[in-house]
């Protein structure tokens, strides 16, 4: 049986990592007897090209499942290359992308912080990581509307912490122009880490309070095992 090498990005914010290993531990408890391993792109230990290492050595295939939501730089160059050079029997499972499990847990973060669906004067502006890719932003793009879809909100607008428009400033100013009176942020990101942070002190700034990002939670982890899934299914069909 492949091994599962779940793979994240990596921070200088130790929260970061925590939710990675964390994550790990609800995968092993939803299917014990799969070997998880945590691995990183950058920042946090074990970086992926040792955990590789160590799998190539016991000759263990394995399936890299990324710890991402876009399908970007991390997901198209960093990680094909580290697995190009290990020399291990590797497969490379897809992001997480815009599942719907995610976007209805990012729904029950808003909950947590008292949004309710009934209210017709609320903006909701979800925030993402930006790319260097047009087809990754249009992508996360998406989260927006089906976020507020059946919801009495005023509407949802995307916004990008990093890279392209619109910002946090601007979709906040694209809401209160349809009518909404108050807003809210919610966070596309799987982990609390510096750039949620500074996510959170700008939207201080305007007066908006912000939900907790996806963070550890069986959800999150069952679309993991989703992604590994359907990688060694697809293995086993060719």
């Amino acid at each position: 049986m492949s091994a599962l090498v779940l793979t994240a990005h990596g921070s200088a914010d130790p929260r970061s990592a925590a939710v990675a290993h964390a994550l790990a531990g609800r995968i092993r408890r939803l299917r014990p007897w799969l070997e998880v391993r945590t691995a990183f792109l950058d920042h946090s230990e074990p970086r992926l090209p040792d955990v590789l290492a160590l799998l190539a050595a016991r000759r263990t295939p394995a399936v890299v499942v990324p710890m991402l939501l876009a399908s970007a730089y991390h997901a198209r160059v960093d990680i094909p290359r580290d697995i190009a050079a290990s020399g291990a029997a590797v497969e490379l499972a897809d992001t997480l992308g815009e599942d719907p499990a995610l976007i209805s847990l990012l729904g029950r973060r808003l909950a947590e912080s008292g949004v309710a669906p009934d209210d017709s004067s609320l903006g909701v502006i979800v925030v993402a990581v930006g790319s260097s890719s047009d087809t990754a932003n249009a992508r996360t793009a998406t989260v927006a509307p089906a976020l507020s879809a059946g919801t009495a909100w005023t509407g949802a607008e995307v916004a990008f912490a990093t890279g392209p428009h619109p910002t946090l400033d601007e979709a906040a100013a694209r809401l209160r122009d349809r009518g909404a009176r108050r807003l809210v942020v919610a966070p596309w990101f799987l982990a609390p880490g510096r750039i949620t942070d500074r996510v959170a002190s700008s939207a201080a700034r305007l007066g908006i309070p912000m939900c907790e990002p996806l963070g550890s939670h069986n959800l999150v982890a069952a679309t993991l095992l989703d992604r590994f899934d359907d990688t060694a299914a697809a293995n086993v069909a060719a």
